[in-house]
């Protein structure tokens, strides 16, 4: 009896002892995983150089998602600069800032148009009252994707027209951030007299108000006048658009079902043409018709979508294509639900959506009495 327990004891020591080596591995393999930048956080960072530090730390801590701002310095080669080396000049670090945010509430990309937004992008000696390479603006990547999207970014802007000088903003590969001394951080909230003092002279906000005026023009693809929405020549949609999005509206190409960005899509807001921006469809109009893309009862407007009898693939359809755009987005059934009996089966590849909470602020006001209750 003795001997059965005493082998019992020793079985379950050794199945312990397995369990323990098999959790210590884990967070071994965990830890390398962290050394190795597979950290998700890494991800959540992002880094510009806009000029002071306290401006730029001032505006990006009032961004929705946004948990953290700090100021510091990066770009150089000093290691743990302090302010006055780097204020001088000789380090070759700029004053800028690291954000750590949330994508699930805020993109990458909508930190860029925030960036853009407060920065005098063509100043290559600096911002504003402050002068030398210390306060040149940057954007400063952690990652292929970040850069990608920067540089996408500073070429629509380019071709926005919104500023009549060249965009020396620079692209750069992010190495190491030094946070600032304690007395930078949350300046504008510690010092506000001095903060706003300095701002209110530093003549930010008044160049800021010339360019982009009480309601902030957008940056995205479509930063034009919204009463015009021109279709771009070939070459520029090339660049623009992605190779798929460019054959469904250029070659009247289509997308697979169940596997683009908006066929389940149940967000309120409304869908524009990705090629010229102009209003489509809207989320009030869209049901799920099983087919596997966009389907909408209805257009916004009529007049901004045009009819095309087509008879490729052996068959006689409806097309429908954007009337400024010129850009193929999908075909138009009679098989839809009440009250038009009408089905708009749409590429996504074709859309653009734009939420009801964003629409305002990227030019498309007017159309927010579409979600107002009757």
């Amino acid at each position: 009896m003795k001997k059965l327990i005493f082998i019992t004891f020793f079985l379950t020591a050794i199945i312990g002892i397995s369990f323990i080596h098999a959790d210590q591995s884990k967070t071994l393999k965990f830890e390398e995983e962290v050394k190795m930048n597979k950290d998700p956080e890494k991800s959540n960072k992002a880094t510009f150089a806009g000029g002071c530090f306290w401006c730029v730390e001032a505006d990006f801590e009032k961004v929705e998602g946004v948990s953290e701002v700090i100021s510091g310095y990066t770009g150089g080669s000093k290691e743990n600069p302090k302010y006055e080396e780097v204020s001088s000049g000789v380090t070759g670090h700029r004053e800028a800032i690291q954000v750590t945010y949330d994508p699930k509430i805020v993109s990458f990309e909508k930190l860029l148009d925030i960036f853009w937004r407060h920065v005098d992008p063509t100043d290559p000696g600096g911002q504003f009252v402050d002068r030398g390479q210390q306060y040149q603006s940057a954007i400063f990547y952690h990652d292929d994707e970040q850069r990608r999207l920067a540089e996408a970014s500073k070429k629509r802007l380019e071709e926005s027209g919104v500023f009549s000088r060249p965009v020396v903003t620079e692209i750069i590969k992010f190495t190491e951030f030094y946070p600032a001394e304690d007395y930078h951080q949350q300046y504008s909230r510690k010092n506000p007299l001095r903060y706003n003092s300095y701002r209110q002279h530093s003549g930010r906000d008044k160049f800021l108000k010339e360019i982009w005026g009480n309601e902030k023009k957008p940056t995205g693809l479509y930063c034009q006048d919204r009463s015009k929405f021109n279709k771009p020549d070939d070459k520029v949609l090339q660049n623009r658009l992605s190779p798929l999005q460019y054959e469904v509206t250029q070659h009247k190409g289509t997308e697979s079902p169940f596997k683009n960005e908006y066929w389940d899509n149940k967000k309120e807001g409304i869908y524009v043409d990705v090629v010229s921006g102009e209003p489509l469809f809207s989320s009030k109009d869209k049901y799920d018709s099983k087919s596997g893309w966009p389907s909408f009862t209805k257009p916004i407007k009529s007049e901004n979508v045009v009819e095309v009898k087509d008879a490729s693939h052996f068959m006689v359809r409806t097309e429908v294509r954007s009337k400024l755009g010129a850009s193929h987005l999908g075909h138009v059934f009679p098989d839809g639900p009440k009250p038009t009996g009408l089905r708009y089966c749409i590429n996504s590849a074709a859309l653009r959506f734009i939420a009801k909470e964003d629409m305002e602020k990227e030019g498309y006001g007017e159309y927010m009495g579409i979600f107002q209750e009757p």
